[in-house]
């Protein structure tokens, strides 16, 4: 069995370590001591329920560890997917947890293939090639729904790997890493390429900016028919059997967030600086002006119901079912709003520790919730809320999504 070391375990570390432990030693690396120990007794620190099911009901060759150095030692392949958020006034990913844990496997182990799967701008690849002068780095992207990490690597659309050009020593590692991920995957025939590492970068910004391209489109047409009237539903479906636009991935929002497409976007629009673009630059800006539509369209609910003492209710921070994050999610831009104008807010959030949040008193019973709530905001509609349905504030329609 091929040795690999995993350095991070959110949702793209732990997906990964799981489907490669499968058929290979690994060992998964976290600097929080409560994550590690939590893999090492079969126990998923994030949620998802086919992690859970594997950790559980596999017998899996993986192990944690908080000792990096040990981990990266013996591998041959050492995959980092530590995060890389996106920091607005260098206007750029902060990667040094990427170059910290690059730095950690060459002081131990020149030998290894280390092999990035944390999202980085393009053109990175190669330029911490050149600044550690070690060419045996790949970049390999992940395309990953948050509550869906593993699933979508056991069946994945496609396999990305992306080698330094020029280097045929690696060309050859980059298409053995592909075939360790086929060999995890239950899907059979996945569409699989090798290309450079720097077209791999690009294919990452490009697809999830395209994604949040089509979550702005949706939302402004929904803003569009919202204001003029009309039924958003009818729109949206009479447009979706054009089979070149399709009937997914069309359900209005309060505008997209989670871990990726924000920062994503923001890195695309920055690797355009010496590029002339309109369109990249629009889908950032259109999100920020769905937000500002959505907290007005709240007030103006609010209002309606003529209350002494109105409160927002916002029911759950999260942006999907069956995920536990809410990093960067639209809802929060959404109560940033709300405050500025002065209105009362309390959150209903089950993940939540504390009793304060964003400066907002968090509830934890939903009966008490509801009954304070003057309205309930909630970015998708759940069973749990069909009593107060009179309260409800969504722009979802599908109920999905």
């Amino acid at each position: 069995m091929i040795k690999i070391a995993v350095a991070g375990t959110g949702y793209v570390g732990l997906a990964n370590a799981i489907l490669l432990s499968q058929h290979n030693e690994v060992v998964a690396v976290d600097i929080v001591p409560e994550k590690v120990e939590k893999i090492n007794n079969k126990i998923s620190p994030i949620a998802d329920k086919e992690i859970e099911e594997y950790l559980t009901a596999k017998n899996l060759h993986l192990t944690a560890t908080t000792d990096a150095e040990s981990a990266y030692r013996d591998a041959e392949f050492v995959i980092i997917s530590t995060p890389t958020n996106y920091d607005d006034e260098k206007n750029y990913f902060d990667t040094s947890s990427v170059e910290n844990a690059i730095e950690t496997v060459l002081a131990v182990n020149r030998n290894a293939t280390i092999v990035i799967k944390s999202t980085i701008p393009v053109g990175y690849t190669e330029s911490i090639i050149a600044k550690y002068k070690y060419n045996k780095i790949l970049f390999s992207p992940e395309f990953l729904r948050e509550g869906k990490a593993l699933y979508d690597n056991l069946y994945p659309s496609r396999i990305i790997v992306g080698s330094p050009q020029g280097v045929d020593d690696m060309k050859t590692q980059a298409e053995k890493f592909s075939r360790l991920l086929q060999k995890g995957a239950i899907k059979q025939e996945i569409p699989t390429l090798i290309m450079q590492a720097t077209e791999a970068e690009a294919v990452k910004l490009f697809a999830n900016t395209y994604l949040a391209l089509r979550v702005s489109y949706f939302n402004e047409l929904d803003t569009y028919a919202e204001i003029k009237g009309l039924d958003t539903k009818s729109i949206i479906e009479g447009i979706g059997y054009d089979p070149r636009i399709g009937n997914y991935y069309n359900n209005p929002s309060f505008g997209y967030g989670g871990y990726c497409l924000p920062k994503d976007t923001k890195q695309l629009r920055a690797n355009y600086k010496d590029v002339p673009e309109n369109l990249i630059s629009a889908i950032v800006q259109a999100n920020e002006t769905r937000k500002d539509f959505i907290a007005s369209d709240i007030i103006r609910f609010l209002e309606s119901k003529k209350s002494d003492k109105p409160v927002v209710g916002i029911y759950r921070l999260t942006m999907k079912s069956g995920s536990d994050n809410f990093r960067q999610s639209a809802i929060q831009g959404i109560i940033e709003r709300l405050l500025k104008c002065s209105i009362t807010v309390c959150i209903y959030e089950p993940t939540l520790s504390s009793s304060v949040y964003m400066n907002c008193s968090v509830i934890k019973n939903i009966d008490i919730f509801k009954s304070e709530s003057t309205i309930i905001v909630t970015n998708r509609f759940e069973n749990q809320l069909k009593n107060v349905v009179g309260k409800i504030y969504t722009r979802d329609i599908y109920s999905r999504d």
